[in-house]
């Protein structure tokens, strides 16, 4: 692959921003442009089911972008950033976008980084009341729908779902957590450490519904109950769609590309069937070596960056493009007094192991291992210190990867 004169990244995420700059890391001097569907700088999206809830509830949206942006470095003053413009279809053998205003442009090299939108229920009711949590806009709204005492109700345990829960019961919200499918976080966690994820939760106010789903919300004009399948009513005057996600990737329809779970790339992480193209960030589906070859998409923290430096590699072609692409997932979660960090990938486990500490302490400490056909493939740590957890990711990455 060339090197690019002109690349246009699509989406203003964290895995864009760090694409540019690893581009001009690597030496490209030509023209980057960033294109975002957002108004804001991109900024940090953790702190918005945490901190965020908390500390700025007197600030407004373009305040609280402000202070989650993150700080761009040096070496990119001269990326453009076009703020509220999406991309709305693309032309990729062409090499031509087209923008919501319907102006057209043409680029040497593309990046794919527009990233996740929340899932929303289908369900009849009211839709006043009801929130997802993914932008500044999204924290802001349900900051202020919040009121002494509100009644809230969690559809979905999974991470986000778990932080939302834990910082409302912080504020001294009723809240329940709605989950279909078992114990909270279980399809990472594994059985036995999400059910005492799900017992020291419940010790400390959080009630859990498990194995029902949601069939509609009661009210006129606002949520006042959600109803269940299990035929039970459940009141609630906030609701949080916690539900899992959508990649944003239909403006990239009738490319023949596998856009089936987000973008199909290879391992290096050029798009399958898009000449000069790479996707980044959590809906890029590419094989890792480190565990199998199976492509698939990761919603973790680190892989914005990694897949930024990657990706960049693969665009300029640096002598060094060839080495398999073996980013080890990390993630950490805050819930209360808990603190979850995890490395690798729990989820592919069939088997986990107590390593460290008792599930009927979750407070003092513990490790979990997980192995999928006797083969390591991930931790997880619940109130360790990271130098802990640290230790056992340097020895699962010593181990040799067969290319």
């Amino acid at each position: 692959m060339t090197t690019p004169r002109r690349i246009a990244v699509v989406g203003g995420s964290l895995a864009g921003l760090r694409s540019a700059e690893q581009l001009r890391a690597l030496g490209h001097t030509g023209p980057i442009t960033v294109f975002s569907a957002e108004r804001h700088l991109p900024y940090n999206r953790p702190p918005l089911s945490k901190e965020a809830l908390v500390e700025f509830d007197s600030a407004t949206t373009e305040d609280l972008a402000g202070r989650l942006a993150f700080r761009r470095r040096a070496s990119i003053a001269d990326v453009g950033f076009r703020l509220g413009t999406p991309v709305v279809t693309a032309d990729l053998h062409q090499h031509r976008l087209t923008l919501n205003s319907g102006a057209e442009l043409i680029y040497d090299g593309l990046v794919i980084a527009t990233g996740l939108r929340p899932r929303r229920l289908a369900a009849p009711g009211p839709e006043r009341g009801r929130h997802v949590l993914r932008t500044v806009e999204d924290c802001v709204g349900l900051r202020a729908a919040l009121r002494p005492g509100s009644r809230a109700a969690v559809i979905g345990g999974g991470f986000i779902g778990c932080e939302v829960a834990g910082t409302l019961r912080g504020l001294g919200h009723d809240v329940t957590v709605v989950e279909p499918a078992g114990a909270p976080m279980q399809r990472v966690l594994g059985t036995d450490l999400a059910a005492a994820v799900q017992r020291h939760l419940t010790a400390s106010g959080i009630d859990f519904v498990i194995g029902t789903g949601v069939v509609g919300f009661t009210g006129d004009d606002a949520v006042t109950g959600v109803e269940l399948g299990t035929g039970e009513t459940l009141g609630a005057d906030i609701v949080v769609e916690a539900i899992g996600s959508v990649c944003n990737v239909e403006w990239l329809d009738g490319q023949g590309l596998d856009l089936s779970d987000g973008v199909l790339t290879d391992n290096r992480l050029a798009v399958a069937g898009g000449p000069d193209a790479v996707a980044v960030g959590d809906l890029a589906r590419f094989p890792n070596p480190l565990f199998d070859d199976v492509p698939r998409r990761v919603e973790h923290w680190s892989i914005p960056g990694d897949t930024a430096k990657r990706a960049a590699a693969t665009l300029v072609g640096t002598p060094d493009d060839a080495a398999p692409f073996v980013p080890v997932p990390a993630f950490w979660s805050n819930q209360l007094d808990l603190r979850l960090q995890s490395y690798g990938s729990p989820a592919l486990a069939d088997a986990a192991h107590l390593e460290e500490g008792t599930l009927d302490d979750l407070t003092g400490g513990v490790i979990v291992t997980y192995r999928r056909d006797h083969r390591h493939v991930g931790a997880v740590a619940v109130n360790l210190s990271p130098a802990r957890l640290r230790e056992l990711r340097e020895a699962f990455t010593a181990v040799e990867v067969s290319a």
